[in-house]
């Protein structure tokens, strides 16, 4: 097996009073994929720093390898010092790498490498930053919450992008399906301490519970003992002092080892309160329209939302999907057509900018609405702070200012005050940003009981899975058309996500500039080659070799017949190897072939 790349050893680290981290491990070798699993406030993104090398354990130990390169992704990443985008990504790169990779990157990602930094919205600052530690293809990558603020056709271009690198990763996300395509083993940060599974994402729940499963036998059998030798202590026959003292001292250490033993973090509880039943029509839209300029948001939509239906609405970042709300919940009103809201509706609404958050009120004014100490929950009325721990806030938390709250327990406090409204409409703008997976699945749970209508924008495919029976899809120019099911049924449906008809339209238009007869003339105003486009037909017939030599030594590996009898790892290895780079030399000419013809008709 070969040496690791980099690995931490008995990492110990304590802020305060209860220790983060009691001796977590991670080892990290070439071609790994690894997820970093683990509950909001568990020290993931403080041990990634740790392995990262930006900050320092208080115990603890940590290897690299000398000359392997590691790059990490924050979740707050800082552009400041830099005058365009292009600059900031190039400065990441080390001597001899390709320039070209930057740009290539940016404009992959929507960007034009131009931008000034301190204008960029966090979702564009974040696209920079994944440009930045992509392009110079480290040995080691490190991406903290790297969908956080990424439209769908931006996730699914990483998760392409990021199967393509030969560099380890070690990944933290709230996204599943994210997760899932990309890890091949998983890392448990729980109490303080890692646990290594090595299978991807699709098998850890599995693995967790039987885990905590075992957990719980163990403290009961623990505690089954302590009241054996508590009933000793008090009724049995006294025997030599010697016996005694050593029975009474082994007592005392099982108790302490019982107090010692830091139990599962709680869950979260979530009910949402309901308001009484809604009409049967929710709401009508009939060709509604709406620009805001020469931009239209939406053009001629019609649709009819029953009670209980479960409306997804997914599209790319700029899309309109959240004036496409206001617009169906009569908060905007359409430049034409109408919108018809049905009877006895009772509408809470999350707000994706957590707007509606002041930062200087505290967690418990927040949820009484500043006055006094109670909640009303389904029509009861509850101490905030027992409101408080179904979100898992401690009682100490009761007087702590909103502005200090991480981005986890915003989304929690966020969750507490909309489900504590009573309801029959709930509208919500991207709930799963910050949510850790227990809770995420806390809320799919509630949202699948829920007696009323949802409606829902999220980028998360998972949760749009589990949740909605339709999905609204952004198909651009103001057009949008609905599909039947969840987020993998409106694929099956459409053919592709959510860009795929700009795709092919753009596709249509590319190759219409490009017609045989026209003049030459005309040319110049006409498609050309991008920067991309040209490095790639370039570079391309290299690779296209390199692969076949690739190849060609892995087929010879493979033809000894003994090979699998006696070394089946690497017989295993080396299969997976052909086939990866087979299916490489496939696409690469394939790529090769689409480009040269693309250039021909562009030359004329």
């Amino acid at each position: 097996m070969a040496p690791p790349l980099l690995f931490l050893k008995d990492i110990r680290l304590t802020f305060g009073g209860t220790p983060l981290l009691e001796g977590a491990d991670i080892s990290v070798s070439a071609g790994d994929r690894l997820c970093l699993v683990g509950r909001n406030g568990s020290g993931k993104s403080t041990l990634l720093k740790i392995a990262a090398g930006l900050i320092e354990s208080d115990h603890g130990e940590r290897f690299v390898q000398p000359g392997a390169t590691v790059r990490y992704l924050p979740q707050e990443p800082d552009l400041s010092g830099f005058a365009t985008t292009l600059a900031y990504v190039e400065a990441g790169l080390a001597p001899g790498d390709d320039l070209w990779r930057a740009r290539y990157l940016l404009e992959a990602l929507g960007l034009t490498g131009d931008e000034n930094p301190t204008t960029l919205s966090g979702g564009e600052a974040r696209r920079a930053a994944l440009a930045r530690v992509i392009a110079p293809e480290p040995d080691i990558l490190m991406l903290d919450e790297p969908t956080n603020h990424l439209d769908l056709p931006a996730i699914e271009w990483l998760e392409s992008e990021l199967k393509g690198l030969k560099s380890a990763l070690v990944l933290i996300s709230h996204d599943r399906r994210f997760l899932e395509n990309l890890s091949r083993a998983t890392l448990w940060l729980d109490r303080g301490v890692t646990r290594r599974l090595e299978q991807g994402f699709s098998a850890f729940e599995a693995w967790r519970d039987t885990v905590l499963e075992e957990e719980e036998r163990d403290r009961h059998k623990l505690d089954r003992q302590i009241v054996r030798e508590e009933h000793w202590v008090r009724y049995g026959v006294t025997a030599r002092r010697k016996r005694n003292v050593r029975r009474m001292s082994e007592l005392a250490g099982l108790r302490q080892k019982r107090r010692d033993a830091r139990g599962p973090t709680g869950t979260v509880k979530l009910e949402a309160a309901e308001a009484d039943i809604s009409g049967k029509l929710v709401i009508e839209v009939k060709r509604i329209a709406k620009s805001f300029g020469e931009r239209t948001i939406v053009s001629d939509l019609s649709l009819r939302l029953l009670r209980g239906d479960r409306l997804g609405i997914v599209g790319a970042n700029g899309a309109g999907k959240t004036t496409l709300i206001n617009l169906m919940t009569s908060r905007l009103p359409p430049d034409s057509g109408s919108v018809r809201l049905g009877v006895n509706l009772a509408m809470t609404t999350l707000e994706q900018k957590r707007d509606s958050l002041d930062p200087n009120a505290t967690l418990a004014e927040t949820l009484t609405g500043g006055s006094g100490d109670k909640v009303i929950v389904n029509g009861e009325s509850r101490h905030v702070i027992s409101y408080m721990k179904d979100f898992l806030f401690p009682p100490e938390q009761a007087r702590t200012p909103v502005s200090v709250l991480s981005g986890g327990e915003r989304a929690r406090l966020l969750l507490a005050v909309a489900l504590a409204s009573p309801s029959n409409l709930l509208v919500l703008d991207e709930p799963t940003n910050d949510l850790d997976l227990e809770t995420l699945d806390l809320l799919e749970e509630m949202l699948a009981d829920y007696p009323g209508t949802l409606i829902v924008v999220s980028h998360d495919r998972d949760f749009l899975d589990r949740v909605a029976t339709s999905i609204l899809v952004s198909e651009g120019d103001g057009e949008w058309l609905e599909y039947a099911g969840g987020y993998s049924d409106m694929i099956a449906q459409r053919g592709q996500g959510v860009d795929a008809r700009k795709a092919a339209e753009r596709a249509r238009e590319e190759k219409s500039n490009t017609v045989s007869n026209a003049s030459p003339a005309s040319f110049p105003g006409k498609r050309k080659l991008s920067f991309n486009e040209k490095h790639l037909l370039e570079t391309l017939p290299q690779r296209v070799a390199a692969l076949g030599r690739d190849i060609e030594k892995l087929r010879l590996v493979l033809a000894d017949p003994a090979l699998y009898t006696k070394d089946r790892p690497r017989f295993d290895k080396a299969s997976e190897l052909l086939s990866r780079a087979e299916a490489d030399l496939a696409a690469s000419e394939e790529q090769w072939l689409a480009l040269e013809m693309l250039r021909e008709e562009v030359e004329g």
